[in-house]
């Protein structure tokens, strides 16, 4: 047995070491490349200049992006000339889009061939007149002659929703919807404008308050007011008192000095293979190679939450004295805190030190039981892979920001992954109670719920404050209802508690499956729904095989099986489904993507790259030729970094490591549910009530966590081969995600990791 361990160890350990010599020859192949770390331009008063993408060296900016001029007085004055892509402007914590106009008593807009004029406007809403009409809306609900306006046709269960909730609730409490105006359709929060492009104006309240006019697209859309007619889009701007101009992804830090205007852009800036660029004799750049290795020096705030973050996990071991594994997994997450704290502080260090983080988490990982279990190894590489694919991106890629994706995820990698091992620790030796954690799982939902609905209140389907809860809301989903069923198997439980039991077993995941839903129909995607299906019918599957329900769970599978087999026929009906729609669409684009090649661009240019990549990848080296070199057509592909991470890894790498990582995938699942049954066999052999319970539990969470991933694992490659429609999942391990990685999988492998070693010892 023991051969047999130290064997295994061996392996994980040469495969670990071996990914992380890949992305340390990845680091070190890579060519020199340059980026401008200030731009200045020199205008005398009364000159003018404009400055486009190649000027800024902004890969989002426009052509002619900005006209830059002096007035007779030598203020600096912009205007944006290329309204397709606004601009921001920070005055210290106020932002101003180029496009946005404050609206105001008195104003008379032009909206396509309809003038309106503005009646009324102060912090809680705006009332207009036009089109025979008075309107008023209020940053959530719009209403026509005092009357609310029927719901759009092609508006979906959420919108219908949120628009019921915004007619009955307080204002305070009512959720924010943008007024949108143009076409030629009265409803909902519609304004019809003949003549008016839709998408192109729209009203929303502003973060300092009040109504505030947006206007995106060529189209123009004149104001009037007591500086006469002006189109919203391309009015000047004085730059006096401007920190920071964004545009796209790209932040120009700002700074006058007399006939100077100094831009130092962050963030996505273009990189160069040499220090020279064609430039305007007004402006000149200063150049700065780009390294993997600086380290500038840690605020006093880092510094702090470093120290936080010791001295908590060291005194998390003061009880029986402070152990190695302890000691260091306070290490790593105190280093981890403060890379994060200077990445937010915009002092991010060179991405080599983000990755020594990274391999010092995933050794943690690996050499934190005495007996690795194949989950830890599985995880381990797997992670590994994901970094690998993520580094590549980012050494390939022809600007800045991709980098970012990769250190990112090496920071939230070595603050989760010790964190959650150390905190599995604590509670194992705390040994808490079924009543304590009934009340932890009630207070994981009621902060899963509060993250859904600011998500649905104040985000969007890419999350909020930078956060998706969905992924936090997934991980207590499962922990939840892992804790009724493990309570539903007890030796009657339920059957001697009554229908009261029940509802008290049941209540919770039902409220919480309803909410989750409601939230998830706010994403223009149908993939969550199906992850919840998936994880429901897994679920219900180990139900019915662990209480000995076999014709169930046959019945369960048969049912898996007849919606396999009918999401493949759909792939023929596609083209001939009804009435246009967002998910006919998908449904035509992924039956015939040639038919629909601008909204098809992806599966297409994700086909091209997998093709390209063959068996061996575009080098025939499995990619190791290409090791820190240019990502080619590959970065074409749109989300590359995270829905089709996987096409980028089949033209890189190949068909061959596609077989290897799916084979890990295989192995990682089989020892999630490995561990959900021998937790199971614990929870029957034991003696005591809370040894069954934790067993119950330990194993319908490690199987609902298995579903999940699992539910990535085939969405993500059904997707990216064109098994399925394009639907927006990231690939589990492998693409660019911070909170799926942070608040789903960091967790539910530490929780593996212990439910293993717990079931050894018993």
């Amino acid at each position: 047995m023991i051969s047999r361990i130290s064997a295994r160890l061996l392996w994980a350990a040469l495969a670990l070491g071996l990914v992380c010599l890949l992305q340390l020859a990845a680091l070190l192949a890579t060519p020199q490349r340059y980026l401008p770390t200030q731009i200045d331009l020199r205008l005398a008063p009364g000159e003018s200049a404009v400055l486009g993408r190649a000027e800024l060296a902004a890969p989002r900016a426009g052509p002619r992006q900005f006209l830059l001029r002096r007035d007779a007085q030598g203020s600096w004055w912009l205007r944006n000339t290329h309204p397709a892509q606004p601009a921001v402007l920070l005055r210290g914590e106020n932002r101003q889009a180029t496009g946005t106009l404050a609206l105001a008593p008195g104003q008379q807009l032009q909206l396509g061939a309809t003038p309106f004029e503005v009646l009324g406007a102060d912090d809680e809403r705006v009332l207009l007149r036009g089109a025979g009409h008075r309107w008023e809306y209020d940053g959530a609900l719009l209403t026509r002659d005092g009357a609310v306006q029927p719901p759009c046709p092609d508006a979906g269960a959420g919108s219908r929703i949120v628009g019921f909730w915004n007619r009955i609730a307080p204002h305070a409490l009512s959720a924010r919807r943008p007024l949108n105006a143009g076409g030629y359709l009265y409803c909902g929060n519609r304004l019809a404008a003949p003549g008016l492009e839709a998408g192109t104006v729209s009203m929303a309240r502003g973060a300092d308050g009040g109504i505030v006019l947006q206007v995106r697209g060529a189209q123009p859309v004149p104001v009037r007011d007591a500086d006469g007619m002006r189109d919203v889009a391309r009015r000047e701007h004085l730059l006096s008192g401007i920190d920071t101009i964004a545009v796209g992804r790209t932040r120009l830090d700002l700074e006058i000095a007399g006939d100077t205007l100094r831009l130092r852009p962050a963030a996505q800036v273009e990189l160069f293979a040499e220090p020279r660029a064609e430039l305007p004799p007004a402006l000149r750049w200063t150049w700065t190679e780009r390294s993997l290795w600086t380290f500038p020096a840690p605020s006093s705030a880092a510094w702090a939450a470093a120290l936080a973050a010791g001295l908590l996990a060291g005194l998390a071991g003061l009880r029986r004295g402070v152990h190695v594994q302890t000691g260091c997994g306070a290490a790593i997450v105190g280093v981890a805190l403060l890379l994060l704290v200077m990445q937010r502080g915009g002092q991010a260090p060179g991405v080599g030190w983000a990755l020594l983080l990274a391999w010092a988490a995933l050794w943690y990982a690996l050499l934190w039981p005495r007996r690795p279990p194949l989950l830890a190894v599985a995880a381990t590489l797997l992670l590994g892979a994901g970094l690998l694919v993520q580094l590549e991106l980012g050494l390939g890629a022809r600007d800045t920001s991709w980098m970012r994706q990769v250190e990112t995820s090496c920071v939230l990698l070595g603050a989760g992954l010790p964190a959650g091992l150390l905190l599995m620790r604590r509670v194992a030796r705390a040994e808490v109670s079924r009543g304590a954690t009934e009340w932890l799982l009630v207070a994981l939902a009621l902060v899963a719920l509060l993250g859904l609905l600011l998500q649905v209140a104040f985000g969007n389907e890419t999350g909020v404050f930078d956060i998706q809860p969905v992924e936090f809301a997934k991980l207590a989903l499962a922990a939840l209802s892992a804790h009724c069923l493990a309570v539903a198997a007890g030796s009657g439980g339920l059957m001697r508690g009554g229908w009261r039991a029940w509802l008290r077993a049941l209540a919770p995941v039902l409220l919480f499956v309803l909410l989750l839903a409601v939230a998830l129909v706010q994403v223009d995607d149908y993939s969550p729904l199906v992850l919840l299906l998936v994880w429901a019918a897994a679920i219900l599957l180990a139900w019915c095989l662990a209480s000995g329900r076999r014709h169930a769970a046959g019945l369960v599978g048969a049912a898996c099986c007849a919606v396999l087999a009918g999401a493949m026929a759909l792939q023929a009906l596609g083209p001939s489904l009804g009435a246009a729609g967002f998910y006919t669409e998908r449904f035509q684009v992924w039956a015939d993507p040639g038919v629909h090649p601008h909204t098809g661009q992806q599966m297409l240019l994700g086909a091209r790259a997998v093709g390209q990549g063959g068996w061996l990848g575009m080098d025939g080296m499995l990619g190791l030729a290409s090791l820190g070199q240019q990502a080619g057509e590959a970065l074409r592909i749109p989300a590359v970094q995270d829905d089709f991470a996987p096409s980028f890894l089949l033209h890189r790498h190949g068909l061959a490591s596609a077989v290897l990582l799916w084979a890990l995938q295989a192995l990682l699942l089989g020892a999630l549910l490995h561990a959900a049954v021998l937790s199971w066999r614990a929870g029957v052999e034991a003696k005591d009530f809370r040894r069954a319970w934790l067993g119950r539990f330990q194993c319908f969470a490690l199987a609902g966590g298995a579903a999940f991933l699992g539910g990535h694992f085939l969405l993500s490659w059904g997707t990216n081969l064109a098994l399925f429609p394009i639907m927006g999942q990231p690939m589990s391990f492998l693409s660019a995600g911070g909170s799926h990685l942070l608040f789903f999988i960091c967790p539910l492998l530490a929780f593996g990791v212990a439910s293993v070693q717990s079931a050894q010892r018993d």
